[in-house]
């Protein structure tokens, strides 16, 4: 494909756009519509007055921020993009509304028992996140799930213990997922003494043992729960790691055995939680219907066994809409927070009641749906790629037959000609490039038959656009004649789920939304990888292949003006999966907080330097510095480096080490 990579910012192209016409000037309502922010961002993003995202981080029940100008105010502290901000009110809005919902739902149905949340530190495991979780999910007892050793390590010492709690209804849970050894077991059972409510949840029949040895040397009556493979199945990304073959948990058969080596060892009242997780990112109600279903009988089982159940954990899968269709597609749900606490309430009430059984505490794993929209990326535009779209001079009376039969394609394409006028487009092209291959072309004539054909490119998808239906040989036109947009990120450190598992997020420009986005465009981050790019974007009815952005403009002193790009709900596993991709580190991470006179900057997290990441790969960067000096002197006792030169390079090398990782602006 024929680039340009400076497009002259008066020139622009004249797309169609189902929402605007030539006619009707653009509204934020288009831009509204156009990035489906009311679909995904509701209650907390949406568009100003002066064309700005806006972010109410309490929802509709407090103030709000122009993102655009909190952006320009957060570089004045030198702080440079890319730019995770935490809103630390929508974190604390989230864990409100969740336990609202299962408020709600208990009150509803007259359900006796109670809702006891816990975050899953597998989510987001940073400090400052987790520390806020707790902080603000005191007033609910709401608790942490640890799903490894390191993250027990940091629940221990960021829960709050109470010595006094009535353990069997107002705990602060701590609920030990994953695979455990001694020394994982034994330090949750010690826990107990300093006041937390350690449950040890057995997902393996060799844990079992340990755990009874344990409680015998120790003294310590365990909580234990069993986590269930149920027969039901997720879909989606993460369908796969459910039902019968599923990672973790225990079959039927294995929880009856964990049954019989209970009573026989006389501790069957330990056996308090039954647990199941049927997958992340659930986005059909009816998937998690039936799984509650099932997971209620075999609980109402379980106590029919004589174990002494207090709780039914059901786990994660509360989705997040990415999309905004509330639909059932895997980036969507078809049900909001409310319904989910409903059908989880209404189930479990039924299945105990049926059963003259004690309805169980409700305990659920809710990361996503906590953490994800707390979080967003804010990165700057580069630069830009444009197909060669500038209808090339004559310069010669002789030109060869070729470009002139592109020519005269171009200048007869019309609405009723224009699949055979693409047609005769392409061979005409692939003419010239074999006649350049041998020797019958010169490298500008091929430039100029390059440059026909896209302007003919250009001119049959304008008319493609105002088609009813387009054919299949031409479908990917529109993919092709996409510009590419440079953005400073790494999609590997920064989205790594766009890239291993195709995860949309929404993103959008934070300003400029009173324009029309007239160019179409992919955009490509700062690795040297092909796959290092995001090309595909949440739409209503389908995903967009190109996201509609607004052309580059240029700012004083002939530099580009910014261009801001928001990649939001970004909260949940992106950064703590993010990997060393071209040694791009951990972005500038800000944390902020609402306030009666604005916003106050809580907490300022500075990304990875050079030199840090080099530490991660084993290199010192003293040593660098003195390698590289040894080759200065070296060079300067050869003359092939004056000592001016070699000073300046030296500067350099030390300078450059403590600088970001990224690029510090437009190019």
């Amino acid at each position: 494909m024929a680039l340009q990579t400076d497009k002259p910012v008066e020139t622009t192209q004249t797309l169609y756009n189902p929402l605007s016409s030539p006619q009707t000037p653009w509204r934020i309502e288009d831009s509204e519509a156009l990035y489906r922010i009311q679909g995904w961002g509701d209650p907390y993003f949406s568009i100003n007055a002066a064309g700005h995202v806006l972010v109410s981080p309490q929802g509709e029940r407090g103030g709000s921020l122009d993102l655009y100008e909190l952006v320009q105010e957060l570089r004045q502290r030198n702080l440079n993009l890319p730019l995770l901000i935490r809103f630390s009110d929508i974190l604390a809005d989230r864990i409100e509304r969740l336990n609202a919902c299962f408020a709600r739902a208990i009150a509803r149905y007259n359900y006796p028992g109670e809702y006891r949340g816990v975050y899953p530190v597998k989510c987001n495991q940073h400090r400052h996140l987790v520390e806020s979780v707790v902080k603000f999910g005191k007033p609910y007892q709401f608790g942490l799930e640890a799903g490894s050793k390191p993250e027990l390590m940091i629940a221990l010492a960021t829960l709050e213990p109470a010595l006094h709690q009535n353990l069997t209804s107002k705990a602060t849970l701590l609920i030990c997922n994953g695979y455990k050894d001694r020394d994982y077991i034994e330090t949750a059972l010690l826990s107990t003494r300093l006041g937390h409510t350690p449950v040890i949840v057995i997902e393996q029949l060799s844990e079992l043992a340990i755990a009874l040895e344990l409680s015998q040397t120790l003294d310590i009556a365990p909580i234990l729960g069993v986590r269930a493979k149920l027969s039901a199945k997720g879909a989606g990304h993460w369908g796969e790691s459910t039902g019968d073959r599923a990672k973790f948990g225990l079959t039927i058969p294995e929880i009856l055995q964990v049954v019989t080596q209970l009573k026989s060892a006389g501790m069957l009242d330990c056996l308090q939680l039954l647990h199941f997780h049927i997958g992340s990112q659930i986005a059909s109600i009816s998937t998690i219907k039936d799984a509650i279903r099932e997971a209620s009988q075999i609980y109402v089982e379980l106590v029919k066994l004589g174990a002494n159940m207090q709780y039914l954990d059901v786990g994660g899968g509360l989705a997040v809409d990415y999309d905004g269709s509330k639909t059932n597609f895997y980036a969507s749900k078809n049900y909001n927070m409310q319904n989910y606490a409903n059908d989880i309430v209404a189930e479990v009430q039924e299945a105990c009641e049926e059963r003259q059984v004690a309805a169980p505490t409700l305990v659920s794993e809710s990361g996503r749906a906590i953490a994800s929209h707390q979080g967003v990326l804010i990165f700057d535009i580069l630069g830009a790629s444009y197909p060669a779209l500038q209808y090339p001079e004559i310069t010669s009376s002789k030109e060869n037959l070729v470009i002139r039969n592109l020519r005269d394609t171009y200048a007869t394409i019309t609405p009723e000609n224009y699949q055979e006028a693409y047609h005769d487009a392409v061979q005409f092209k692939e003419e010239a490039i074999s006649l350049f291959n041998f020797g019958y072309l010169s490298l500008q004539e091929r430039a100029i038959a390059e440059q026909l054909y896209w302007v003919c490119c250009e001119k049959i998808l304008h008319i493609t656009r105002q088609q009813d239906y387009v054919s299949d040989d031409l479908a990917d036109l529109e993919k092709n004649m996409t510009a590419i947009y440079y953005a400073n990120l790494s999609i590997f450190q920064s989205a790594p789920d766009a890239w291993a598992l195709d995860q949309l997020f929404p993103i959008m420009p934070i300003h400029r939304l009173t324009e029309e986005p007239t160019e179409r465009a992919i955009l490509a981050d700062l690795t040297c990888d092909s796959d290092g790019k995001i090309n595909k974007f949440i739409d209503l009815r389908d995903i967009k292949d190109s996201l509609e952005l607004h052309p580059l403009q240029l700012g004083p002193h002939h530099t580009r003006a910014p261009y801001y790009l928001g990649m939001f709900l970004v909260g949940a596993y992106q950064e703590i999966m993010g990997n060393l991709h071209n040694l791009f580190g951990d972005t500038n991470v800000v944390h902020i907080k609402m306030t009666p006179q604005g916003y106050q900057v809580e907490s300022i997290v500075k990304g990875d330097t050079i030199s840090e990441v080099l530490h991660y790969t084993q290199y010192k960067p003293d040593d660098l510095i003195e390698t590289v000096r040894r080759r200065t002197e070296q060079a300067l006792q050869e003359q092939r480096i004056t000592l001016e030169e070699a000073q300046r390079l030296l500067s350099n090398y030390e300078q450059t080490l403590t600088h970001y990782t990224y690029l510090s602006g437009a190019c």
